[in-house]
């Protein structure tokens, strides 16, 4: 007999309300097939009800940074949501043996499912196989591992979406303007994801024939390199319409820059979605007009994934038995007409 689904379907991943239960399937002997659901509508799907008990291992990098400690609390607050989840998390690390030591640990204590946000995806690779042979399914979390063999699925932000949804809005703000100009503050150049950021923002400006980008600088995520090397962007750009940044935590310094030198001439636009990036959007006081989400909140799906395959579980919202192998976060734009749905989400 297939079991009957829960009255409640409440999408977990996707914020949005799923239908409820039907009819529960005629005894499987059953001859009569015309009043029979398909399978897929009786699939059980994780719920905020009580269930078999799970112990979830949580393992990321040292918190080092704005969004990674936004990723430890998600994790921790998510949890604690649950009755029947327990929480074993690492104090983290950005040594790579630290970090596979810390992952052992907990593949020792034999949890019932990882969740790993590797420092570095590539180099714990290998750690996360061992953990899926040890038959501990990893939820791998954004910086994604070199092998799909060592994840039950990933889940993580949309770089490249980051890059091409700035470059809309801003397209979009300029279009009416001839010869507009626009500039870039990059993070890490040696990092993937900034080279994904640089490629969708580019993609994007070639929608618009009117917008050329001028001037392309490289920063290291940090509020001091933000401010030095927009400083730099500022003396040799004496004149632009905007410019995008990658990263919000290197926007306070960017903005430092901007206001030592008295400019307010052109419009900018954040990344990642920083609390003090939302809040300057909502003051609407400073040439800051938006920033483009690379959510925290993907550490508290994370979880709800954990849940989900350790108790054997689909998710609300999807006609599949089991969990998606991956799920790409949508990269929002928060303006000021939008900024208080975000503001919860917008990290310290």
């Amino acid at each position: 007999m297939a079991r009957t689904p829960a009255t409640s379907r409440r999408a977990l991943l996707f914020g949005t309300a799923a239908v409820s239960a039907g009819a529960l399937l005629t005894a499987c002997t059953s001859n009569e097939t015309k009043d029979q659901e398909p399978a897929a509508d009786n699939a059980p799907v994780a719920d905020d009800k009580p269930g078999k008990q799970v112990t979830i291992g949580f393992a990321g990098p040292q918190a080092d940074h704005g969004w990674l400690n936004a990723i430890n609390d998600n994790a921790k607050s998510r949890a604690k949501k649950y009755s029947d989840v327990t929480l074993e998390i690492t104090e983290g690390s950005n040594d790579t043996a630290a970090q596979i030591g810390q992952i052992q640990t907990l593949i020792n204590k034999k949890v019932d499912v990882l969740v790993i946000l590797p420092a570095d995806g590539k180099a714990l690779t290998q750690v996360g196989l061992q953990a899926m042979r040890a038959g501990i399914p990893v939820i791998n979390l954004d910086r994604v591992f070199a092998s799909p063999q060592a994840y039950r699925c990933w889940i993580g932000g949309d770089n490249y979406g980051m890059g091409l949804n700035a470059g809309h809005y801003i397209g979009e703000q300029l279009k009416g303007k001839k010869n507009a100009k626009v500039v870039e503050l990059a993070g890490l150049d040696n990092l993937e994801l900034t080279q994904q950021r640089t490629k969708g923002f580019d993609d994007a400006l070639k929608n618009y024939p009117n917008i050329k980008k001028v001037a392309r600088q490289a920063a290291d995520f940090t509020v001091e390199s933000g401010q030095a090397k927009m400083a730099q962007l500022l003396q040799a750009q004496s004149n632009f319409d905007a410019l995008w940044n990658h990263d919000d935590d290197q926007g306070v310094g960017a903005l430092r820059a901007i206001d030592q030198a008295g400019r307010d001439d052109f419009l900018m636009v954040g990344g990642a979605g920083a609390k003090s990036a939302m809040d300057a959007i909502k003051a609407d006081n400073s040439v800051l007009k938006a920033t483009v989400l690379y959510p925290p909140t993907m550490a508290a799906s994370a979880i709800d994934l954990a849940r989900a395959l350790g108790q054997s579980k689909g998710v609300g919202g999807l006609a599949e038995f089991e969990i998606p192998s991956s799920l790409t976060l949508y990269s929002a734009v928060v303006t000021k007409d939008n900024v208080d749905q975000y503001l919860p989400t917008g990290f310290v």
